[in-house]
């Protein structure tokens, strides 16, 4: 009986009670405050030749055609003065993007950063741009950056995964003209982890600057201690970065064709967390095709760039990435039609570094109020025509004949030659209708 009249007492009590427990346990969050000082360091290895921004690149916008000057040997040369935002650009080499920001000096025009004697001498200086457009982001916003995309015109197909046959239920097929809304979502499925890194604003000094143009030499290492200075940072803004995000080897991918599939191989990165490889090329008349390694069918637009590590992890286990150890995959027979020419990309995620200091205190009810932040964001890319060998590729840009072709001597009469393999040109004119 006792216990029985007890029951509203308890209930009534209980729905008195649980607003101010929640409350209670919501001012329990740990408060956490912006750096007050803030850099941004991207790292990029790019090997083979470029390929157009539609792919993925962040710095390509939506614009299919804006990298093509890297297709045909533009971009920075190794005996040209080096620029900001190479790390996005797919030219061949290694390079390096820093953006520095100052909570107490908002229009910091001028800073140095000094590093380890392996990589270069005397210290970075970083300069402000002179003009930038819009407002800058905010130091703290770890949003994922979402690339515009242009819609394609007639059909695409997608296919996935590593193989020597095209697998049942392939391809997923969208035609543009007739595609609905809810159609068009679920075909561009592609799962991206890209947070802000470097990038250029007014106030926010970067390297290479207009007085600091020069090339990372070849050799470089940044292995060791690093030290920002400048009116208004914080007194021992310095830290270590290890080996693991040192800069990374390029990617040795060689390619074979066997029985009407091209077989991919590489050595493993020491440091690689992860790979990707997407292919695109045309196919008939206004029809994209588009191949990812993904197990999961992917588009792959957004994976072609630096993704968290988290993501990566998660990508991993969802098997839309290749392990780490991985060091073959094949793009199945007939995908892309006989005697069509691909456009082929590789990406190796290095493994992102986050530092702040003091770091963050375990202790949920102490704030963290960290006086300077480093994120370094590291990857290495290799793009080639697809059943292409590097050199020949690279020969043919040049103007040169590949491998095989008798340059040196004169011109005879032959019996009627096989087709050609597509070249950069032709699968541009196809894939852009140029």
């Amino acid at each position: 009986m006792i216990r029985t009249s007890l029951r509203p007492l308890a209930a009534a009590l209980s729905a008195a009670f649980l607003p101010l427990l929640a409350l209670a346990q919501g001012s329990s969050q740990q408060v956490v405050k912006p750096p007050q000082a803030q850099a941004w360091i991207d790292l990029a290895t790019f090997s083979g030749m470029g390929m157009p921004g539609g792919m993925g690149a962040a710095g390509g916008g939506g614009n299919p055609m804006a990298a093509l000057g890297g297709l045909f040997g533009g971009g920075a040369r190794r005996d040209e003065a080096n620029r900001f935002g190479q790390t996005q650009s797919m030219a061949a080499g290694r390079w390096m993007d820093v953006t520095l920001y100052s909570r107490a000096n908002p229009k910091l025009a001028e800073a140095q950063q000094s590093v380890p004697p392996g990589f270069m001498s005397p210290a970075l200086k970083l300069q402000s741009p002179l003009e930038t457009r819009g407002a800058p982001p905010e130091p703290g916003d770890e949003r994922v950056v979402e690339p515009e995309q242009e819609r394609p015109r007639g059909k695409m197909l997608l296919y996935w995964g590593c193989g020597d046959t095209v697998r049942p239920g392939q391809p997923r097929v969208i035609d543009f003209a007739t595609a609905t809304p809810a159609e068009l979502a679920k075909f561009f499925q592609s799962r991206r982890a890209t947070q802000r890194g470097s990038h250029a604003a007014s106030g926010r000094p970067l390297w290479p600057s207009r007085d600091d143009s020069r090339m990372v030499p070849a050799a470089a290492s940044l292995v060791g201690e690093h030290a920002y200075s400048a009116a208004g940072l914080p007194e021992g803004f310095r830290f270590q970065i290890p080996a693991a995000q040192d800069l990374m080897p390029a990617i040795a991918l060689k390619q074979q064709e066997q029985d009407g599939t091209t077989q991919l191989s590489w050595q493993v990165l020491p440091t690689a967390r992860a790979y990707f490889i997407s292919a695109m090329g045309a196919r008939d008349n206004q029809e994209m095709v588009i191949w990812t390694s993904s197990e999961q069918p992917d588009m792959g637009f957004g994976l072609q760039d630096y993704q968290t590590n988290a993501a990566v992890d998660r990508w991993l286990k969802e098997q839309v990435l290749l392990a780490p150890q991985t060091t073959r995959c094949s793009v199945p027979k007939g995908v892309f039609g006989s005697g069509q020419g691909a456009m082929l990309r590789m990406i190796a995620y290095g493994s992102e570094l986050n530092l702040a200091h003091p770091p963050r205190p375990s202790d949920v009810k102490m704030p963290w109020e960290p006086q300077w932040a480093v994120k370094l964001r590291l990857k290495s890319v290799a793009s080639a025509m697809l059943g292409m060998d590097m050199g020949d590729m690279m020969m043919e840009q040049r103007g040169r004949p590949a491998k095989g072709d008798d340059a040196d001597e004169p011109a005879k009469e032959t019996a009627k030659e096989p087709p050609k393999k597509p070249g950069v040109t032709d699968v541009l004119k196809g894939l852009f209708g140029r």
